[in-house]
């Protein structure tokens, strides 16, 4: 059998380690895909990356790191699986037919072609309209992200056990159906491109506000999503698709600016302009206007146009907060959602006074929406403080701090509370931490 792609000069074991660790945070989730497409099994293809990597920490110390680690790691970790095929053939004799067609089918091609968009492919299986839409969101969450199945469940407030069955059963649907690892066809893109998009938002979410943790954001996955969401442009150059990419870049242009050296959270009001990438925003704001030049323009688009509109103020006092608010409501004309009641509240307070934006929060909560979201309570503690009513105030802080999972928030919090107990003031302008937010 031939060997995987070979080293080149030796490297010692702290170097070697160290290239490893970046390999697997770099490039795990794009071998997994090409694995998965190889060897044509999830729960195989995990198998071999592992084995790969395994492989990776016994020879690269010895021989030296590859020229082209994913290529290396994707060939060691085909040739472990069709070991490991044959091995198990000895029980059920289908197996060694699967490990000679991985043997001498497509995976003899893999190093040779164009793997670039082999996640893509992944994310395409992931939201087959054969599986259930939330079946679709988890899978790819999992298998393309690399989410945790607790980190998902967070996510949508389910149960573990509950998400863990829904990938389980989705997988088991792709591998019985025979669905196929590819990009569909271009006349059957558009049926496929809604939960596509979704997806790639909700991974461009979780990088970019961690749900938990220790860091506010997770740039790997943001910046994974802004990849994914170029290739699908290229793909169906669309206006949902601009807007989602233009959403993703502007909300990314600001990341310098929205921690502090310690990974504080510094409010959108209070952030350093000079650190917003400008190269993302101008891409970003002509993506926007692209995605705007429609008759019937979608969700994304309308959001990236907010966030066009932060992006475009120089100063936090620019910020137009009329038309962010006149785009909310065309937003939710199109979506109704409390989330986005939530982040329309923080707008008109804005622009109206803490008293109109509080009224809007009061409601939703008072029909029982978001009652979970330690964002909704952390904005009424907001409008309360600044309407004088300190007590109820620091009970909505408090009771923001009990659901808050993220270190960085769970901080920002507990200043507020301790804001509040020395009975020093806030500026108006510090109540803007919902403006800096994606909908989650």
């Amino acid at each position: 059998m031939a060997q995987p792609i070979q080293t080149s000069t030796a490297a010692g074991p702290d170097s070697a380690r160290l290239a490893i660790d970046a390999a697997y945070r770099t490039e795990s989730r794009r071998i997994l895909a090409t694995l998965i497409r190889l060897l044509g099994d999830f729960d195989l293809a995990e198998e071999a990356l592992q084995d790969a990597f395994a492989a990776a920490l016994e020879r690269w110390p010895a021989e030296g790191v590859p020229d082209n680690p994913r290529a290396w790691l994707v060939s060691a970790g085909r040739f472990k699986a069709i070991d490991a095929l044959r091995r198990r053939a000895r029980f059920n004799a289908s197996l060694g037919e699967i490990a000679e067609r991985i043997d001498s089918g497509a995976g003899a091609v893999a190093l040779g072609e164009d793997v670039e968009d082999d996640d893509l492919r992944l994310i395409f299986t992931c939201c087959h309209p054969a599986l259930p839409a939330e079946a679709q969101v988890a899978l790819t969450l999992r298998e393309v992200c690399g989410l945790t199945t607790e980190e998902i469940a967070r996510a949508f407030l389910a149960g573990a056990p509950t998400v863990a069955q829904r990938i389980v059963r989705a997988k088991a649907k792709i591998r019985d159906a025979g669905i196929p690892y590819e990009v569909p066809s271009r006349n059957d893109l558009p049926d496929r491109l809604e939960s596509v998009l979704q997806v790639v938002y909700l991974m461009f979410n979780e990088g970019y506000s961690a749900s938990f943790g220790d860091s506010l954001t997770r740039a790997d996955l943001s910046g994974e999503a802004i990849r994914l969401g170029r290739l699908v442009y290229e793909l169906l150059p669309e206006s949902e698709v601009a807007g989602l990419l233009a959403l993703m870049m502007l909300q990314e242009s600001r990341r310098s600016a929205r921690s502090s050296p310690t990974g504080d959270i510094v409010l959108l009001e209070n952030q350093d302009r000079s650190l917003w990438n400008r190269e993302l925003i101008a891409e970003g704001q002509a993506l926007a206007e692209t995605a705007l030049r429609v008759d019937q323009v979608g969700p994304y688009a309308l959001q990236a146009a907010i966030a066009a509109v932060h992006a475009g103020a120089a100063r936090p006092e620019d910020t137009d907060w009329p038309q962010i608010v006149s785009l909310y409501d065309l937003l939710l004309r199109v979506i109704p959602s409390p989330v986005i009641e939530l982040n329309r509240s923080v707008a008109v307070a804005m622009r109206d006074g803490p008293a109109a934006g509080l009224a809007i929060i009061d409601a939703i909560l008072a029909r029982g929406d978001l009652i979970d979201y330690h964002l909704a309570h952390s904005a009424r503690a907001e409008f309360r403080r600044r309407v004088g009513d300190l007590a109820l105030a620091r009970e909505s802080y408090e009771l923001a701090l009990s659901l808050a999972k993220q270190e960085p928030e769970r901080r920002f919090l507990e200043g507020r509370l301790r804001h509040l107990g020395a009975g020093s003031g806030l500026s108006a302008g510090e109540s803007g931490q919902l403006a800096d937010q994606a909908q989650k």
